[in-house]
């Protein structure tokens, strides 16, 4: 863009439409609000770019620096020049630094519509100078107040002749120049210092109380000497009754110049804290990573026959998510992550039932029927994009409402976002290199500062959601195997895509404007979002470089006298599965330490095996010889199995052996099942079969369940899964980024309508123009012979038109065809042949020659 193209424009719509493809593209893809719909030529652009609501999303999306850079814009004159902006930021020193950053940041702000004009004039749009500028209400984060003119607005104008004259000023004829008169002192750096330097020192003291801000003060009826030395000079100035005010002007004076206390031109470096080797990162991230798998797993299997109940107000209640956390042997925190992950994964869902349930989906069965690297490989990826944060669980609200697990209420669309941000900040320090994690936090805190604070001031970590959505995700990502003692694991390099993971950096979409903005050459580059392609891709390396690290499934274990097997590494699918039926898991680590009970046999013959089945199957799969401790055990549940049986009657024990059915009815234990014989051989109860069951198992007996044809009943645990589900889709944060298509065509529409509306055209017949957006009026016999007339010569015309919904709009047409009630033209906003009917078009003006 020219230089006097820069200077020309008289309003943000002239600057958008000074610009080339390119910018527009960067405009549109940095706030896509703007796109949606499209704007039907840039005049509709540029008053949306200025709606509040577009101002605002635009100014939280800003890093430190540029926010401090139109904060100081807001508080300078309108228009401003260059080297005034530059004294706010730089101030009478000229930092260098902040000399050094500022070009870009101003560019930063004209890219993204809050800036426009040349460089000596200088202007923000006028909704985000009632944003930041400062007002009683909002204070401006710079802590300046209003400026001398604005708050002597309502002050008589004797009084402010005597503060003329008390500060040592010749008296005017009029309030306006006393004013200005006293504004050039306040400004006039040698001056000032001469008029504070007969100050007392106690009025010194006030206004470095205020200086920096809130420039508010309160004052009694009869103010002290200190203070009415302040405001009888106007360094003070009333602003309500028992309120006072330092100007703008002399506050700026004592800060040298300066907007802001501290200026934060460059982003909190993110240096290493620590640094391993990344084989040692990378084994001990796959370590966490085939941990994870277990606890999803775990957490799966324990509710494979149906989960905890759903809640009326949905999610999981404080007291199963207790069970949940008792079961998997972790804090309740944690559990919550484990449980919104496989959820974020389609692994778990409610059964929709009745009595609604939380259960594993049919996805979980593909899902375990994958190798162990494509399934960590999905828990991350449902990581990386999910919006619900187990993070805030056992939070409130903003109605005070408890915030639960698998509950609504979860998603914080930033999510994404943050996280992607926190491995991209780690992979771009060196391998195996760990950072502080308040660091990460500060970086992220310049980079998009927390709404209501001041310039230089770190948040409480409660108040800034992105602080503790970056304190999650390294947790988290820990958990997961994403990173290994603090540092971005090969894996977790690929999965994202970072350099030295067989993908280049890209900052930015191809398309149009694909250069790099220049604001982000300050910072470290940020990592674009992959395309679901180059997900893929990224995906496949993972998963090529985490299998030769996850430990290989083994198909033995090694039995010992003390009736225990030890499993020295993950065993495969089938004997897993057995194993954890045959024994009770009793520890678990590297290796995995089972243990063999009366109960843990019994529930094997339950599920239909026989003693030859287990003698069978545990020397086939022991390194060891069978301890014989063990043979005996299984000998003898097994000899015992099945001796009593127990059915409905409402329950009833029958057993060849009166003997043994004596010995029930004469223990004590016995009384709750409330038995009577009803045989020799039969006992009823009034307790239901499975009450019954476990009462006599409780009691050292093995009995068996039968059927009402008197078969034993073979109890294998009944997989409970719901209908097939989708897993949640992520809340967006605000419109998506336009892809490269989206945004061509949206540039070319909105540059012909900006033809269409703003081409020259020729007077009226009354010899009036037609003012701009106004459409043209004409009868439909001048609509015609018009129209005729230009097939005939060629020329181009500008019409109204309203479509069958009632829409009005402009065009610049060439007539090519007229006939049977409609033109055939070449459409110069479409860009394109169309037909349009002659009774839709409202008038027609011709273009103006040039």
């Amino acid at each position: 863009m020219s230089t006097d193209a820069q200077s020309a424009p008289r309003s943000l719509a002239e600057a958008l439409r000074a610009r080339d493809d390119a910018s527009l593209a960067a405009l549109l893809r940095s706030r896509p609000d703007l796109i949606t719909p499209v704007p039907t030529d840039l005049t509709q652009l540029a008053t949306r770019a200025g709606t509040r609501a577009s101002v605002v999303r635009a100014l939280e999306r800003l890093d430190r620096f540029a926010l401090q850079t139109a904060e100081a814009l807001a508080v300078a004159g309108d228009p401003s020049s260059y080297d005034e902006l530059l004294g706010l930021m730089a101030g009478d020193t000229r930092d260098p630094a902040v000399s050094a950053a500022l070009p870009a940041a101003l560019a930063t702000l004209r890219e993204q519509a809050l800036v426009w004009g040349a460089d000596d004039r200088v202007r923000l749009v006028r909704t985000a100078r009632e944003l930041l500028a400062p007002s009683p209400q909002h204070p401006s984060p710079t802590g300046l107040g209003p400026s001398v003119r604005e708050a002597t607005a309502g002050m008589s104008p004797g009084r402010i002749q005597e503060i003329v004259a008390t500060a040592g000023l010749p008296s005017t004829h009029d309030s306006v120049s006393a004013v200005e008169a006293l504004t050039s002192l306040f400004t006039h750096r040698r001056r000032m210092r001469a008029l504070l330097a007969k100050a007392p020192a106690e009025s010194l003291e006030v206004l470095e109380r205020l200086v920096w801000g809130p420039p508010y003060g309160q004052v009694t009826h009869d103010p002290a000497p200190r203070l009415r030395w302040l405001l009888d000079r106007g360094l003070l100035l009333p602003t309500a009754p028992g309120t006072v005010v330092l100007p703008r002007e002399v506050a700026l004076h004592l800060r040298a110049g300066r907007a802001h206390r501290e200026p934060e031109p460059v982003p909190p470096a993110v240096e290493p804290a620590a640094t391993h080797r990344p084989q040692v990162v990378d084994s001990t991230a796959a370590g966490q990573a085939y941990t994870a798998l277990a606890t999803v797993e775990e957490l799966l299997k324990d509710w494979d026959e149906g989960g905890p109940a759903v809640l009326r107000a949905g999610g999981l209640s404080v007291r199963d998510l207790k069970r949940t956390a008792v079961a998997l042997d972790v804090p309740e925190p944690v559990a919550a992550f484990w449980v919104e992950l496989a959820y974020a994964a389609g692994l778990i869902a409610s059964d929709g039932e009745a009595d609604e349930r939380y259960a594993a989906t049919p996805a979980y069965d593909e899902w375990l029927e994958r190798p162990a690297a494509e399934r960590w490989v999905r828990l991350a990826e449902a990581w990386l994009a999910a919006t619900r944060t187990p993070g805030v669980v056992g939070g409130r609200d903003a109605k005070e409402r408890a915030l639960s697990a698998l509950g609504p209420g979860l998603d914080r669309s930033a999510a994404p976002e943050v996280r992607h941000r926190v491995l991209a900040l780690l992979a771009a320090l060196p391998e195996g290199a760990a950072p502080d994690a308040e660091a990460v936090r500060a970086r992220l805190r310049w980079e998009r500062p927390p709404r209501g604070t001041q310039a230089g001031q770190a948040p409480r970590d409660d108040d800034d959601l992105r602080s503790r959505l970056a304190r999650w995700t390294l947790t988290e990502a820990e958990l997961l195997g994403v990173t290994g003692r603090g540092a971005l694991s090969a894996q977790g390099r690929a999965l994202i895509g970072a350099p030295g993971a067989g993908r280049s950096p890209r900052t930015e979409p191809e398309g149009p404007g694909d250069k790099l903005p220049v604001h982000h050459h300050r910072t470290a580059p940020h990592l674009a979002p992959l395309s679901p392609p180059e997900q893929a891709v990224a995906s496949a390396a993972a998963v090529r470089i985490l299998a030769p690290l996850l430990p290989e499934p083994l198909d033995h274990v090694l039995l010992q006298a003390d009736l225990t097997a030890v499993a020295p590494g993950p065993l495969k699918r089938p004997l897993a599965e057995v194993l954890g039926v045959l024994a009770d898991v009793e520890s678990k680590g590297g290796a995995t330490v089972y243990r063999f009970t009366p109960a843990s046999v019994r529930r094997a013959l339950d599920a239909g095996r026989s003693a030859l089945d287990l003698h069978a199957f545990l020397a086939e799969h022991s390194r060891t010889p069978v301890p014989q401790p063990l043979t005996y055990l299984i000998d003898d549940v097994a000899r015992r199995h099945g001796q009593l049986r127990v059915g409905a009657a409402s329950a009833y024990v029958r057993c060849d052996d009166d003997t043994v059915l004596n010995e029930i009815l004469a223990d004590k234990r016995a009384a709750a099942l409330r038995l009577r014989r009803l045989a020799p051989t039969v006992l009823a109860a009034q307790a239901d079969p499975g009450t019954l069951l476990d009462g006599l198992r409780a009691m050292g007996y093995a009995p068996a369940a039968e059927s009402a044809e008197g078969d034993v009943l073979i109890t294998r645990a009944h997989a409970h899964r719901t209908p097939p589900r989708t897993a949640p889709e992520p809340v967006p944060d605000g419109p998506p980024v336009p892809d490269p298509t989206l945004l061509t065509a949206a540039i070319r529409a909105i540059r012909a309508g900006d033809l269409a509306s703003t081409a020259p055209r020729k007077p009226t017949d009354t010899g009036a123009p037609l003012a701009p957006g106004e459409l043209p009026r004409t009868s439909a016999a001048e609509t015609l012979a018009t129209m005729q007339a230009a097939v005939l010569t060629g020329e181009a015309l500008w019409i109204g038109y309203v479509n069958a919904e009632g829409a009005a709009s402009q065009r610049v047409i060439a007539p090519v065809r007229v006939e049977g009630g409609f033109v055939t033209a070449y459409d110069h906003t479409a860009d394109e042949v169309r037909t349009y009917p002659l009774h839709r078009i409202t008038g027609v003006a011709e273009l103006a020659d040039d």
